[in-house]
């Protein structure tokens, strides 16, 4: 009787649930077939009787575009040459010319030739301008340009470009193009192996276990794993990274998300390669992601001393969803947490500012966790290193502006047709040099109007318009000036950032990036701190208590 009446209960609670689930479902689907048919029937009538010829596909590409801005700039929309570049990122292979690329309206800029494949084989510099691919015209072009390039292998294709004025052509055969995950690895000294690993694709975790066994068997005895630059990538691969220094069983990492079969623990599955040997974690502002997982785990594991500064903080996870006629949208489906529990998303895209922009979590905002060994560390901002060297990646938006408009790229093309350097790891720049960047920038006509000149401008257009601008006129004109001045001396503060970032390429200009890591060795402050910190087992082993 007792469980009959268990039942009784059970049943009716059971069918309660699945009422509101079901209802809640089908209010969810007629609200969305509501808007979507509001929307077919407007953007029917648009087109069909606006006023003047309209693009259907041009409007259609800003709508989904403006409504997946509102989310956050990772949910995006992508058409077949976004799905091909995401697949060519995430294999690492694609068969063409061998080179880094910048598509422009009427030109392809080479900004990198990868050593020894065909584009380097014919003699392309960076800085190289493609103006013509076979017989087509990139300025007349109405598709992706960037496709020109592609094609079987062995095939031939004829490009002229132009070169410090001087128009030239040249016959590259492509190839088959492999993208490493790890672009280089060496020994620094007798015992402290160097794994640069720049992003996590499908080869990431191979070419990373690769490396550390070669290194390990060359007598490496410390390890210095670099993720500056490193965007992200597969979560699986960074989770199999982590497995090399972590033991199988290891939690380490969860999402959450409301769809409940996107809530999942992530655990280590393989037997490491050494969870004993001393490790240092290189990051910077521009490790995101895939790159954050791996090294957050690691600290909260107290299983590597982190090194550099605080990185970018994307604590969000995508996952693509197929469309029709080849396109895909890639979806946020979920956040992430670290063994400790921490989120280190940094922007808060679902509590916009006035002006619709995200919000950056704010430091006294941040929630305090422990790591392994009881170290307290945070979320909210990124993972924060345990030692941090060269700042807090405080570049002002005039010096994101002068990269931005690749006057950095353009200045280090220009040095290198200019300078003769016989050897590059002897290269450094000088107070010169930089006096002479800057004159770069004004003969370059470099020009960044700040959101204070903006604000200026408009009030200064509003009293014009009211006619009350004849006694302020003398006072908004010293005031700009006075933004103008401000402006330069930004310049000279963010001095050791463009310093850097001019080093950089100038060194891969003369020398490719394998150069630039080799060049690092010799040069960097962080990897010179992490050697240091891995020649002091003491001071080591006090990181991470």
């Amino acid at each position: 009787m007792k469980q009959f009446f268990k039942k009784k209960i059970i049943i009716p609670v059971l069918a309660c649930s699945l009422f509101f689930t079901t209802t809640a479902f089908k209010n969810d689907f007629f609200e969305i077939a509501k808007q979507l048919e509001i929307f077919t029937t407007l953007f029917k009538e648009l087109n069909m009787n606006y006023v003047d010829e309209t693009n259907p596909g041009d409007l259609m590409d800003i709508a989904i575009k403006s409504m997946l801005a509102s989310l956050d700039p990772y949910t995006n929309f992508m058409n077949e040459q976004d799905v091909e570049a995401a697949r060519i990122n995430n294999t690492g292979d694609y068969t063409g010319i061998g080179a880094r690329i910048k598509t422009f309206k009427d030109k392809l800029v080479v900004v990198e030739p990868y050593k020894d494949y065909p584009a380097d084989k014919a003699g392309l510099k960076a800085g190289d301008e493609i103006i013509k691919v076979g017989n087509v015209l990139i300025e007349t072009y109405k598709d992706y340009a960037g496709d020109l390039l592609k094609g079987a292998p062995n095939s031939e294709v004829e490009v002229t470009y132009n070169r410090q004025g001087k128009t030239q052509t040249a016959t590259i055969k492509r190839a088959e193009v492999e993208i490493k995950a790890v672009p280089y690895f060496s020994m620094i000294n007798e015992k402290t192996g160097y794994i640069v690993l720049s992003k996590f694709n499908k080869k990431a975790h191979k070419e990373t276990n690769y490396a550390l066994r070669d290194l390990k068997a060359q007598g490496a005895e410390k390890i210095i794993l670099d993720l500056r630059g490193n965007p992200g990538g597969l979560l699986n691969e960074a989770i199999k990274i982590v497995n090399l220094f972590v033991p199988k069983g290891q939690l380490v990492v969860t999402t959450k998300s409301k769809v409940k079969q996107y809530n999942k623990t992530y655990y280590t599955q393989s037997e490491p390669i050494d969870t004993e040997i001393p490790l240092v974690v290189l990051i910077n502002g521009r490790s995101a992601s895939a790159s954050e997982i791996v090294s957050g785990a690691l600290q909260d594991l107290d299983r590597a001393v982190v090194v550099g500064s605080r990185s970018f903080g994307k604590g969000l996870v995508q996952r693509p969803k197929l469309l029709t006629y080849g396109t895909q949208v890639k979806i946020t489906i979920s956040r992430y947490y670290t063994p400790s529990g921490r989120c280190i998303q940094a922007l808060d895209y679902w509590h916009r500012d006035e002006k619709g922009e995200a919000v950056r979590v704010k430091q006294e905002q941040y929630n305090a966790f422990k790591t392994k060994n009881g170290r307290q560390v945070f979320d909210g901002g990124g993972v924060y290193p345990d030692v941090l060297v060269g700042g807090q990646n405080k570049k002002s938006p005039v010096a994101t502006a002068i990269v931005n408009n690749d006057l950095i790229f353009n200045y280090a093309t220009n040095y290198y047709y200019s300078h003769k350097i016989d050897d590059i790891n002897t290269f450094e720049l000088s107070d010169t040099d930089f006096t002479d960047f800057k004159k770069y920038l004004k003969t370059n006509n470099f020009s960044f109007e700040t959101e204070t000149e903006k604000a200026l401008s408009k009030a200064f257009e509003t009293a014009t318009n009211e006619e009350l601008n004849d006694n302020i006129e003398k006072d908004y004109n010293t005031l700009m000036a006075n933004l103008k001045q401000s402006k330069s001396d930004v310049i000279d503060e963010n001095k050791a950032f463009l310093m850097e970032s001019l080093t950089e390429d100038i060194v891969k200009q003369y020398a490719y990036r394998e150069g630039l890591f080799d060049y690092y060795k010799t040069h960097d402050a962080r990897i010179k701190k992490a050697t240091e910190i891995l020649s002091n087992p003491s001071k080591y082993s006090e990181y991470l208590k």
